[in-house]
């Protein structure tokens, strides 16, 4: 359970500094490793705590959309953790829902690369 949280986190640093590279104009991490670090740490712990909880609360969101509305919760969590950890600055909601896309695609990624 500690290595996937481990490949969590460094998932979530690296989908977050890809994130920041796509969208530099909305989202800054600062010129530091240890923020990208720290900030990918707080996503993976709201990842595992409160994700399963807004998934339970928006069934019928996910159900109607077919599941896309998991799109905007990874949004709201990225956006939470730039409001929690203020290093992560993100200015809206949408650029957070993008960073959100972007981490899932990064997360689909290593997780094909380590299956194989």
């Amino acid at each position: 359970m500690l290595v996937k949280f481990l490949i969590r986190w460094l998932v979530s640093s690296l989908g977050l500094w890809v994130a920041a590279l796509l969208l530099s104009s909305h989202i800054s991490i600062g010129n530091s490793l240890w923020t990208v670090v720290a900030a990918g740490f707080i996503l993976a712990v709201l990842n595992i705590l409160l994700k399963p909880l807004f998934v339970l609360l928006s069934l019928p969101a996910l159900i109607l959309t077919l599941g896309l509305f998991t799109i905007i919760i990874n949004g709201f969590l990225v956006y939470l953790a730039s409001w929690l950890y203020t290093p992560l600055h993100i200015t809206n909601f949408w650029a957070a829902v993008f960073a959100g896309m972007v981490i899932g695609l990064v997360n689909y990624i290593v997780t094909a690369l380590l299956q194989e």
